[in-house]
């Protein structure tokens, strides 16, 4: 391991808005209260990466709760550090597995989720590590409340297609669908934020999908 990520795993240990792996489990059911001291919404933002989309919504709704997701902490170092900072209150970023996610979260406790260019996992053998898969979207529909919806936003063709295809087999309500998002009416400011890995892609003449969708 280089230098570099030996000092940034180090450094977030030391960042009061980065929880690593059990520490997050006290605040199971009580997120808005027992870490964020108020009574906001919570929105989780899945595979955050460096946490950049994650910031960049705290930043537009002060008045909701942000909680960046991923294992990989010489990642989330970039985000945290930006929200201290840039003095960004409403974020924190939680060092685990996505798949344990109901081991962090109660039932009905989150009111959005975001997953934002996520690793499309295209082979048939690994459908199962998609975020779209029904492996996850049975975790998801426990800890959303019930008028709360899943945001994915892909440059990957495959994983916007399997993800509909998902919402419609399992009868889910779609809300939008767009496979060229800066050339439809939904690029909003919300919608524009852009991640370094996005721009990447834009400068590459890719399309950008997105889809929103809920299970009620």
């Amino acid at each position: 391991m280089g230098k570099d990520k030996l000092k940034r795993f180090a450094e977030i240990d030391t960042f009061s808005n980065v929880l690593q792996l059990d520490a997050g489990k006290p605040f199971k059911g009580d997120w808005s209260k027992g870490f964020f001291n108020n009574d906001n919404p919570v929105v989780l933002e899945l595979a955050c990466g460096k946490g950049e989309y994650t910031v960049n919504l705290a930043r537009l709704f002060p008045e909701k709760n942000f909680i960046g997701i991923d294992y990989k902490g010489n990642r989330i170092w970039r985000g945290a550090k930006t929200a201290i900072e840039d003095g960004v209150p409403n974020v924190a970023f939680l060092r685990i597995q996505i798949e344990n996610l109901l081991d962090y979260f109660a039932d009905g406790e989150v009111d959005e989720i975001w997953i934002t260019f996520p690793d499309p996992q295209p082979q048939l053998s690994r459908e199962k590590k998609r975020l779209t898969s029904p492996r996850f979207l049975d975790k998801y529909i426990r800890i959303l409340k019930p008028s709360g919806c899943v945001n994915l936003k892909t440059d990957n063709d495959g994983l916007h297609a399997y993800t509909a295809e998902k919402i419609e087999e399992l009868k889910l309500k779609l809300h939008i669908r767009t496979e060229d998002l800066y050339h439809s009416p939904y690029a909003d400011e919300v919608l524009s934020i852009k991640t370094y890995y996005e721009k990447k892609y834009l400068k590459d003449n890719k399309n950008i999908n997105y889809l929103k969708f809920s299970f009620e």
